[in-house]
């Protein structure tokens, strides 16, 4: 395989992935974005812990998709991330999901 059709194939699969991520992103709460992965999650407990001198993150994911072009299955029951790095936690907003309220 050259490199040009490796090139092709991965630019070929972050598209399929793209693709998947617009789909799903509707049945997921969170988006959780760290130094190595991409996740959308249902469950997001976070806690920061102290190892001597050093801080760093323990997150567990729960009912999760990852942007992850080298996994045969991104959905996952649940994760557990420990970084050193920062970690961007965002709830995501489904305006269209919204039940009407009752003003009355």
């Amino acid at each position: 395989m050259s490199e040009e059709d490796l090139e092709r194939y991965e630019s070929d699969v972050e598209l399929q992935i793209y693709r998947e991520y617009r789909d799903v992103l509707p049945m997921f709460r969170y988006v959780v974005e760290t130094e190595r992965r991409f996740y959308l999650a249902n469950g997001v407990d976070m806690k920061t812990q102290q190892s001597g001198t050093s801080v760093f993150f323990d997150i567990e994911l729960e009912d999760a998709w990852v942007w992850d072009m080298y996994r045969p299955a991104r959905f996952l029951k649940k994760v557990r991330v420990l970084t050193f790095r920062d970690v961007n936690v965002e709830e995501v907003e489904h305006p269209d999901l919204e039940l009407p309220t009752d003003d009355a």
